[in-house]
């Protein structure tokens, strides 16, 4: 049910004090619903109609436990669509539903002007109906355990895609020699040309010279990221698995913006609602509900990150230090602690800054460009591991170099390994071979052997992945028709072995 009355004006008036600060985004729809629904939407990841699928049954069964023993509350949920969607709990206080419209408004602006949600589907809301349209009839024909057991095996496989594929020509592109090539000839009269030429011998010749030229084409011609991709043009599949695994594919590629900038997207959002409550829509009776719900926002949580917290802070801190002109050769020289922090050029181009970080970066170049030693310290930052030797898991490190590579690390393709297909006809077989770049931490042996079935049953060909273990140096996991193995891998040069390693990254 779309919002109207007191809600609808409140909506206008919030988002006309956004416009005056400079944000800009589509027309934003609210909907209110009751808890059951938003635990429902929550599920669906915020569609209200998605393909039907084991999974969001469980999701749904974990967040409705979770509300009704107070573990959890959903006060706002927003999609990436045009026009935007967003949904007010209806237990929501007036003060909740007030912080929640500006919320949604940094949202917004962040989903219509950062560059790395510019090539999304606007449209995704009919799509993902579409989508659970066409799954729906496949289940119809051929079976809801078929597909839904497909499915399992491609969802599993969602996050071997290359996230930066919208925005990078990966491979060159290479217009082939197709030239034929024809075998020599020994000079001969011509009385004697089918004597010394034979023209079955010269026939076998040129065979053999062109298996030999096709032999030499790799396939794919260099590494494929997008192991998806490679999978929906080449597996084996029947044309609804095909369909299904795109339906997989499109979505993962709709979400990844979302995963990549999740860090920034709640800060931008925070900043805003901070700014719009505290400086136009609070009331005074208001305060302390509003102190407590903003409080638990960005509070810090134990053992975990919590990106409203950090996006929050990192996009205050931009500000303070334009505003500041704390930046730039003569700032970064300068060794005397008290004099920077006492560093004030009043250039006042804070909000500047900050609109023009929000439109450029993703997690991983915030984090790399804007976090820096002081905000490390001022805000208490460690590295923790767990110590065997005492069962628990302790401080291991305060330096800043540590915590900024340790949080890039987990940023980096959202922590998980990237693998590549470097050829598909491995050893003349038809076989799969991908490629693990190792960056000094093993695959966790139970995922791999599961993403290993998984490509086998899409495949529908042994799969092979080559990794390097700990104390054992590169090996090739593999998974065929009679089970799982592991064997070294071969070595072939000096150039394959720093490939294999994760040392030398192709573009």
């Amino acid at each position: 049910m779309l919002i109207t009355g007191e809600l609808a004006r409140l909506q206008q008036e919030i988002e006309t004090i956004a416009h005056d600060y400079g944000l800009t985004f589509p027309e934003v729809r609210y909907e209110m619903v009751d808890y059951k629904t938003v635990n429902l939407l929550a599920a669906y990841d915020g569609f209200p109609i998605r393909y039907p699928h084991w999974r969001f049954g469980m999701e749904y069964e974990r967040l409705s436990k979770s509300y009704a023993y107070g573990l959890h509350r959903i006060y706002e949920m927003v999609i990436n669509t045009e026009p935007i969607y967003a949904y007010l709990l209806q237990s929501n206080l007036m003060v909740d539903q007030k912080l929640v419209m500006a919320h949604v408004c940094g949202h917004a602006d962040f989903f219509a002007n950062n560059l790395w949600f510019a090539h999304t589907n606007r449209k995704m809301l009919d799509e993902v109906a579409n989508h659970a349209s066409r799954v729906r009839n496949y289940m119809d024909r051929y079976g809801q355990e078929t597909v839904e057991n497909f499915m399992d095996a491609c969802l599993s496989l969602d996050n071997l895609i290359d996230i930066h594929a919208p925005g990078v020509q990966r491979h060159a592109v290479i217009e082939e020699d197709d030239t034929p090539q024809t075998v020599k000839k020994m000079q001969a009269k011509d009385y004697m040309d089918s004597y010394i030429n034979p023209p079955e011998f010269m026939a076998e010749q040129q065979r053999r010279l062109e298996a030999e030229r096709e032999q030499l084409k790799n396939f794919p011609a260099d590494p494929e990221r997008d192991v998806l991709r490679f999978l929906q043009e080449y597996a084996p599949l029947e044309n609804w698995q095909r369909d299904v695994l795109g339906i997989v594919r499109e979505e993962a590629y709709y979400f990844a913006p979302q995963r990549q900038t999740k860090i920034m997207n709640e800060g931008w959002a925070v900043f805003w609602h901070t700014r719009l409550m505290t400086n136009h829509l609070l009331q005074s009776s208001e305060l302390i509900d509003y102190a407590e719900h903003h409080s638990g926002t960005v509070a810090a949580h134990p053992g975990r990150l919590n990106p409203y917290r950090l996006g929050y802070e990192l996009f205050l801190d931009i500000e303070d230090r334009w505003n500041r002109g704390a930046f730039g050769p003569e700032y970064d020289n300068c060794t005397d602690r008290v004099a920077r922090s006492q560093w004030d050029k009043k250039l006042g181009k804070g909000l500047e800054k900050v609109f023009e970080v929000r439109r450029i970066y993703n997690d991983v170049g915030f984090i790399d460009a804007f976090l820096t030693e002081e905000f490390a310290r001022k805000h208490k930052l460690f590295v923790f591991e767990y110590n065997e030797h005492i069962n628990e898991y302790e401080i291991s490190s305060r330096d800043f170099q540590a915590v900024k590579q340790k949080l890039l690390f987990q940023l980096t393709n959202f922590g998980q390994p990237i693998v590549d297909v470097v050829d598909a006809n491995y050893h003349n077989r038809g076989e799969l071979y991908l490629r693990h770049h190792y960056e000094d931490i093993d695959l966790d042996r139970p995922y791999l052997e599961a993403t290993l079935t998984n490509l086998y049953t899409v495949w529908n060909r042994p799969v092979h992945l080559e990794t390097v273990v700990e104390d054992k140096g590169p090996v090739v996991f593999s998974y065929g028709p009679e089970g799982g193995g592991v064997q070294a891998a071969e070595v072939m040069d000096g150039r394959a072995l720093l490939e294999r390693l994760g040392h030398l990254v192709r573009s």
